[in-house]
């Protein structure tokens, strides 16, 4: 609608207001390119040039804003953002409800308007998703069952708001980035018009770099193509340096939060032990979910030699599959190395394959020793030993809380670097079957959420692993 002179005015009055109370400089750089679309009963909807405007309005002009606009005014004003997602034609402009000067919205929402074209947003866009990333081709077995059920169900049911974001880490090599990669194949599969990026954060730092060197480059412009995603997909999260990356991050992913679309990361390590995180980045992380997905074990290397040959037309028999899979501990990556040089040396020779021509694979393919057998009474000895405890004290019916956190990193760590199940866990401890199973995701949950577990759990391991 058109507004009248005396809303204009009024603007112009709340504008003032808000100079004198932020200052020249600040008020040209933030508040000269926005300006009321409509007001109407005390509504108004305001024109801004971009998503990250919005979200900082909201977040560091909140009150002034607020208390500019009901003095100018004479009563309290609830206010709605628009902005062009895309480019700068009207056709693509959403409106997006501010939680923060509404009373009225419970939950905020992205809406195109009726004049957006569906089409807008698909065209001339590359996920960077590679098709032979996809569930189908993904082994699952013990060790990465739970991050496999994870992924499945957020690409299956992308509208829900469990699980956002998912934070996926693991060792190089386990199958993170496959994992991801097929989340976004299924939601693209279900939904082709759906905006999927896969992005190495290495890529999302080289991009920020280049448009925060351009004196031509548009930041809000930058941050607001990346908020235009319905799935993000970010690899690599340990890459991100800088506080200034970490900084455009922010809007990103709180809009993308916001409005329910989908935020997956992967990472070598758990949030709290990355450095160049925020403190306000690491617990949005709590939102959702974080889940570590290990060294595949000794069963599922097995399944992923099977299935790795099988692709490559290579018949491997059961002897070489046992020979490679106990002599491969580390990653999917030695294992599909492996399996390569066997099918180069196969050719090569022009003969059948041996455990001897395997044995010589293996020598040049695993780059470090196997790993050494790690037990119950190591784990219990080492644990025991990090929090100077007496190992008995483990076994015990004490409840106090140091005992009970040891007792529970025990848990954690024999499920992870044994083949005990949970119930012969718990037999060796003196638990039930479920205060095993409560154990581990208790020390899950805090690995993700706390440095000093984290390092506990990180020490031990290392003791146990030299």
């Amino acid at each position: 609608m058109t507004m009248d002179s005396s809303v204009k005015e009024k603007w112009a009055k709340c504008l003032n207001l808000i100079r004198d109370n932020i200052g020249e400089d600040k008020f040209k750089v933030w508040f000269t390119a926005a300006e009321p679309l409509s007001y109407e009963n005390g509504h108004m909807v305001l024109q801004v040039p971009s998503a990250y405007y919005a979200d900082l309005y909201d977040r560091q002009f909140r009150s002034i804003l607020r208390l500019s606009l009901e003095k100018a005014f004479g009563c309290r004003v609830t206010m709605d953002y628009a902005y062009n997602v895309i480019g700068d034609d009207i056709s693509s402009r959403v409106k997006v409800q501010s939680p923060e000067l509404s009373k009225s919205v419970q939950n905020p929402i992205v809406r195109q308007t009726e004049n957006a074209p569906v089409e807008h947003r698909g065209q001339n866009f590359d996920s960077q998703l590679n098709p032979a990333l996809n569930f189908e081709n993904y082994c699952v077995g013990k060790s990465n069952e739970v991050a496999y059920t994870i992924a499945e169900h957020i690409a299956n049911h992308p509208e829900k708001r469990e699980f956002n974001p998912y934070f996926l880490y693991g060792a190089v090599g386990v199958g993170k980035t496959h994992l991801i990669q097929a989340i976004g194949l299924r939601i693209k599969e279900k939904n082709p018009n759906a905006r999927v990026l896969f992005m190495t954060m290495r890529q999302f730092q080289n991009m920020y770099q280049h448009v925060a060197m351009d004196p031509k480059g548009d930041i809000p412009q930058f941050i607001n193509w990346f908020q235009s995603m319905d799935c993000i997909l970010f690899d690599d999260l340990q890459e991100m340096t800088g506080a200034k990356t970490a900084a455009t991050l922010f809007p990103i992913f709180n809009h993308l939060h916001q409005h329910n679309k989908k935020l997956i990361f992967t990472c070598d390590r758990p949030p709290m032990e990355l450095d160049g995180l925020t403190d306000r980045l690491i617990d949005r992380f709590k939102w959702g979910i974080t889940e570590p997905l290990p060294a595949p074990d000794l069963e599922l290397r097995k399944k992923i030699l099977h299935s790795k040959a099988a692709r490559g037309g290579l018949d491997l028999s059961d002897q070489i599959i046992d020979l490679i899979a106990e002599s491969c501990t580390g990653s999917v990556r030695e294992l599909e190395g492996i399996v390569i040089g066997l099918q180069l040396r196969c050719i090569n020779a022009n003969q059948p394959l041996s455990v001897e021509m395997a044995r010589e694979v293996i020598s040049h393919t695993v780059k470090t020793p196997v790993r050494k057998s790690v037990n119950f009474d190591m784990i219990v000895e080492n644990t025991a030993e990090y929090f100077n405890l007496n190992p008995d004290n483990l076994f015990s019916k004490s409840r106090l809380r140091d005992i009970a956190d040891a007792r529970q990193i025990v848990m954690y760590l024999c499920s992870k670097h044994t083949d005990l199940s949970t119930p012969a866990i718990g037999a060796k401890l003196k638990r039930e079957h479920s205060t095993v199973i409560y154990g581990i995701k208790a020390v899950r949950d805090r690995i993700s959420c706390s440095k000093e577990t984290a390092a506990a759990v990180a020490a031990i391991e290392k003791i146990l692993l030299r």
